[in-house]
């Protein structure tokens, strides 16, 4: 009687206050810089308008670029997978609402029996007066169960179910972003091959030019074989170069296809015209280190598994103490010789209070608690690594623009000197001043360095992407905030 009472006592005022056993969950704070360490010269380049975080790839001032991301984000099948699980995690958040209410079914039943008077039993009862062979029963029931949450555990269960809802939302963002940078990428990489593939035929052209001109002065005895077959086997070197960027060009168009949804070969017309690199945006708003806490959703997702792991601790601790349940059932049932199956003399009904204690297993209960401990220590590191990764993210590709940058530059100078260099080269040959080989090597050294300018301007757009990317562009923030805080 004294226990009865201590647990009523207890249960009504976890009741009232709302208590759950278990930590109660705080976000942890992470040091980080105030400010990135290579802002200050990003902020120097020389680039064109500032791009908006949320729709990056609008600054880069191809169209085509942002059709394919569009196209992209509304087609792509990781984002498609990654909404499904959103779709899973809500049914779970509203499983565990749902664990936290009475649950009530209603069941009824008719039957009809006939009873053969060829049994032992019926040859019996046939010897009684009005004997029916034939009989009829009815039943009608509501039933009702409660598992009274007096500790929390199932509070408990819920909270950790709605962060794994929330990070499953924030993993959407993830993907998103995820799926935009990737597509852009692939697009950059795309141009940036075709360019390449020009200087390779242009190259090839030249040449063949020069190769040309050296049969028509051997026709005439004016120049020996060797420099003939010289040009040669340097044409042969150049046109070698081109199926392999051929190949690589068309390994990445299919790569864009399965970005976009699509079978391979199904965007290639509207890539087979080549283009101009996309030049880097000028990037604005960065923000601090801090700021990525809040806008990374991938840092979101960290951090909401973190507050999941924090509620299971309680879940785990809540299996010390007794459940109790209540479970009724009211309903009536007749039969043809019983009146009629809603009259007060039909009428049934049943309560249950029950109790379920671990008493003797706290062992294993113990047990889990240390593992649940161990699962939110795994993930409070997990999340602050985490976030010192992607710091490091973005410092590497602030970095990476900015060195890719320079080198495009200088590249771009020696571009022309060598370019005016071979000019020279071949009119000194022309005059016999110079042999051939200086012609030829003026000819390699402008295609290496022609070559060298075209990969590092599509590695200062693909550093771009990266820097966006890092610095969680592509969605807003104050969405951002409302999967956190939810």
């Amino acid at each position: 009687m004294l226990l009865k009472r201590t647990l009523i006592s207890f249960a009504v005022a976890c009741i009232a206050t709302g208590c759950a056993i278990g930590p109660d969950y705080v976000r942890p704070d992470v040091r980080l810089p105030d400010r990135y360490l290579g802002l200050a010269a990003v902020e120097q380049r020389h680039a064109g308008v500032a791009a908006d975080l949320t729709t990056w790839w609008g600054g880069f001032g191809d169209p085509q670029l942002s059709r394919f991301v569009t196209l992209a984000l509304e087609q792509n099948l990781d984002l498609a997978q990654a909404s499904a699980r959103v779709t899973q995690a809500r049914a779970g958040l509203g499983a565990a609402n749902a664990a936290l209410l009475p649950s009530g079914t209603v069941s009824a039943q008719a039957a009809r029996a006939y009873q053969s008077v060829e049994t032992p039993q019926g040859k019996m009862l046939s010897i009684q007066q009005n004997f029916d062979r034939y009989g009829n029963a009815y039943e009608a029931n509501l039933g009702v169960g409660w598992e009274l949450d007096l500790f929390g555990g199932l509070r408990r269960g819920r909270e950790a179910m709605l962060a794994e809802y929330q990070a499953s939302a924030a993993g959407v963002a993830a993907t998103r972003l995820a799926v935009a940078a990737q597509t852009a990428d692939i697009y950059i990489s795309i141009r940036g091959l075709q360019t390449r593939i020009d200087v390779a035929r242009n190259q090839v052209r030249t040449q063949q030019e020069l190769l040309a001109t050296l049969n028509l002065l051997y026709g005439k005895g004016l120049v020996p074989e060797l420099q003939v077959r010289q040009v040669e086997g340097a044409l042969a070197q150049v046109r070698a170069a081109v199926p392999v960027l051929e190949a690589g060009l068309e390994t990445a168009m299919n790569a864009l296809d399965v970005m976009l949804g699509a079978a391979p070969g199904a965007y290639r017309d509207e890539l087979a015209m080549a283009r101009a690199i996309p030049a880097a945006p000028q990037i604005a708003a960065a923000g601090s280190p801090g700021d990525l806490l809040r806008r990374r959703p991938d840092l979101i997702v960290a951090e909401r598994r973190l507050a999941a792991s924090n509620a299971r601790i309680g879940m785990a601790i809540a299996e010390f103490y007794p459940k109790l349940s209540f479970g009724g059932m009211i309903g009536s049932a007749t039969s043809d010789s019983g009146g009629n199956l809603f009259t007060g003399g039909a009428s049934q009904g049943s309560g249950v209070l029950g109790l379920r204690w671990r008493l003797f297993d706290f062992g294993r209960i113990n047990a889990q608690i240390d593992q649940a401990k161990g699962q939110e220590a795994e993930a409070l590191s997990a999340y602050r690594l985490a976030a010192l990764r992607a710091t490091a993210d973005v410092e590497n590709a602030l970095s990476d623009l900015v060195k890719r940058e320079a080198q495009a530059a200088i590249l771009g100078q020696g571009v022309d000197s060598l370019g005016l260099a071979r000019k020279a080269s071949f009119a000194a040959y022309q005059k016999g001043v110079v042999s051939l080989i200086e012609v030829l090597q003026a000819d390699d050294s402008l295609l290496r360095a022609s070559d060298m300018r075209a990969q590092a301007q599509t590695e200062s757009a693909r550093a771009a992407v990266a820097a966006f990317k890092a610095l969680g562009g592509g969605w807003q923030l104050q969405e951002a905030d409302a999967v956190a805080l939810r």
